[in-house]
């Protein structure tokens, strides 16, 4: 797509997310035109209140209902305008808060590889900083953008009817600012994209570096990381300058033309009070040389707040270009969720088919190839391999976190077709690195099941032998724990996670190296309760565990991109490296 189709969209994107809220979206862009028709009522009531003082010597008596009049008028202009601005803000932010919420719908949608291969500094960068970027546009620049639209050439016919002269002023000269605001539109664009990817990769850099501070101050590495920081602080500064300073420019020009336009109805219309210029053939009054005077501002006025705010059209291309960069794709807030119902409401073990499935790791390796296997249900079935062969691959595949090529059936339904909830309902997975939260090591396994009680969590701790090591703490489940699990051993976090899938109920239970970290005494005791929980579930697990494969009813390998049967080994053998 070229530079120009990009623009088309993004500005057809702003403007569908503008249209999400039509009654505060009509009040933006109305109540400003309707101030705007009361602006040309306020001068001609006070052009006319004046011609009256001066020329016809009228009293302060004969005055009171014009300057009442007039009281009124700005009263109701200077309401209208708060309620402008006020709208023009709740919409903002309305439009703000939508689009994050599909922005993290969007994010949460994606499978974890997508989300492994970004940087989550820059993916918070693009939720907070780019969407607050795009404030400007809907807040200001849109209603700007109508008033230049329409109120110039409305005040312009309005001129005409008055003095042609002033209107013909007014036409010339008025189209100048949009041809040298765009102008200096183009340099201010590309300097805010400039800002807007160095922003994102500050703000990428910043959340890597923080949440790797233990490595670089262990490897002595932490002062000359601040000094890269600071260094790219220094460049993300210069680079906001160089947006401002376009921005000043480009309105300290623009003030320029504005004041000769006003300066020229000005000048024609002091000549032509002191008859040194006759262009008229009927005499220029009081009434209408004062009217003319005091529009000639009011019709560059929109122009000039289209110029102040011209650079947050700017910072919202900028924005809307690195919200695609970072998604691939601009969300569409509102848009229907798709969930299917195909097995909606199905119970017990699942089936599992793979037709011809293919699978790649992140660097497009193929791993596996034209793999078949079907687990009917309640089958217990273990996949061995050689580390990086891909087991973890195959488990993440089904369990709809990893893109493949091929079938995959689940209770006979395509991946595909199968909505997010029901899927995360029949299928539970454990990888071999599972995260734990800040917080007790009840409350970590109680997000497997958000409302289970003090009885289920205990009960699924005692299978995964959780309690064997919680009960010697002094605050048993209670004990709180760091980030990522601070304080505990591989083996204790994996049983933890373990623990979280005993307090689900699903029909396929999904398991990579679940035992890799445990000695074979606890290996047993953790199987055990593995066993009793998966009865009357379908169970595959990749192991390198020559225990655990004793206790499945088929062992598959995955050989040469083949997933192939294997023989089943003896009850009670060792722990084996690999497979």
């Amino acid at each position: 797509m070229d530079e120009k189709a990009n623009i088309v969209a993004s500005g057809r994107w702003l403007n569908r997310l503008a249209a999400g809220d039509r009654p505060l979206l009509a009040a933006v862009l109305g109540l400003p035109l309707l101030a705007g028709g009361l602006l040309v009522a306020q001068a001609l009531v006070l052009a006319t209140l004046l011609h009256r003082a001066i020329v016809e010597g009228a009293g302060l008596a004969a005055l009171v209902p014009q300057l009442l009049v007039l009281g009124a008028i700005l009263a109701v202009r200077i309401g209208l305008g708060a309620l402008g601005e006020a709208a023009a803000v709740r919409l903002g932010e309305a439009i703000k808060a939508r689009l994050r919420v599909a922005m993290v719908r969007d994010l949460l949608s994606r499978a974890p590889v997508w989300t492994a291969s970004k940087s989550s500094g820059a993916l918070s960068s693009t939720v907070l900083e780019q969407v607050e970027g795009l404030d400007g546009y809907f807040a200001r620049y849109l209603p700007a953008l109508v008033q230049a639209a329409i109120l110039p050439l409305a005040f312009a016919a309005v001129a005409f009817s008055v003095d042609w002269i002033v209107g013909l002023l007014f036409l010339i000269t008025a189209p100048l600012i949009p041809v040298f605001m765009a102008l200096a539109g183009w340099g201010a664009e590309l300097a805010s994209r400039a800002q807007a990817s160095a922003l994102n990769r500050l703000s990428g850099r910043f959340a890597d570096r923080l949440r790797g501070l233990v490595t670089l101050k262990l490897f002595g590495q932490a002062e000359a990381e601040t000094q890269r920081v600071r260094l790219a602080s220094e460049q993300l500064r210069v680079r906001t300058m160089r947006v401002m300073r376009i921005a000043f420019l480009s309105s300290a020009v623009l003030e320029f033309f504005s004041a000769l336009g006003v300066a020229g109805v000005a000048l024609y219309v002091g000549l032509t009070f002191l008859d040194l210029l006759s262009l008229r053939g009927t005499e220029l009054t009081l009434q209408a040389g004062l009217f003319c005077l005091l529009m000639a501002p009011e019709v560059y006025q929109p122009l000039r707040l289209l110029a102040a705010h011209y650079h947050d059209r700017a910072a919202a291309r900028a924005a809307v270009a690195e919200i695609e960069a970072e998604l691939g794709v601009l969300p569409e807030p509102r848009a229907a969720l798709v969930v299917a119902a195909a097995t909606a409401g199905a119970s017990g073990p699942a089936m599992l088919r793979l037709a011809r499935l293919g699978l790649a790791d992140p660097d497009g390796r193929v791993v596996i190839e034209d793999a078949d296997l079907t687990l009917e249900p309640g089958a217990h079935v273990s996949i061995l391999g050689a580390s990086g062969i891909g087991k973890s691959t195959l488990l993440e595949a089904v369990a709809g976190l990893r893109p493949f090529v091929g079938d995959i059936r689940i209770d006979g339904v395509r991946l595909a077709d199968l909505g997010e909830p029901e899927l995360r309902r029949r299928v539970a997975m454990l990888g071999q690195r599972p995260r734990l939260f800040a917080g007790s090591i009840a409350d970590n396994i109680r997000l497997g099941r958000r409302d289970a009680d003090h009885a289920a969590v205990r009960l699924a701790a005692q299978r995964a032998r959780v309690a064997d090591f919680a009960d010697a703490l002094p605050e048993g489940l209670a004990t709180r724990l760091g980030e990522e699990g601070l304080g505990l051993s591989g083996g204790e976090i994996q049983r933890i996670a373990l623990a979280r899938i005993y307090l689900r109920d699903p029909g396929l239970v999904l398991l990579d190296e679940p035992t890799a970290h445990l000695d074979l005494e606890t290996e047993a005791l953790v199987l055990d309760g593995l066993a009793e929980f998966a009865a009357g579930r379908t169970l595959l697990v990749a192991t390198h565990s020559h225990a655990v494969e004793a206790r499945m009813q088929r062992v598959f390998r995955i050989a040469g991109g083949r997933l192939l049967p294997a023989p089943k080994p003896v009850a009670g053998g060792r722990k084996a490296g690999a497979a």
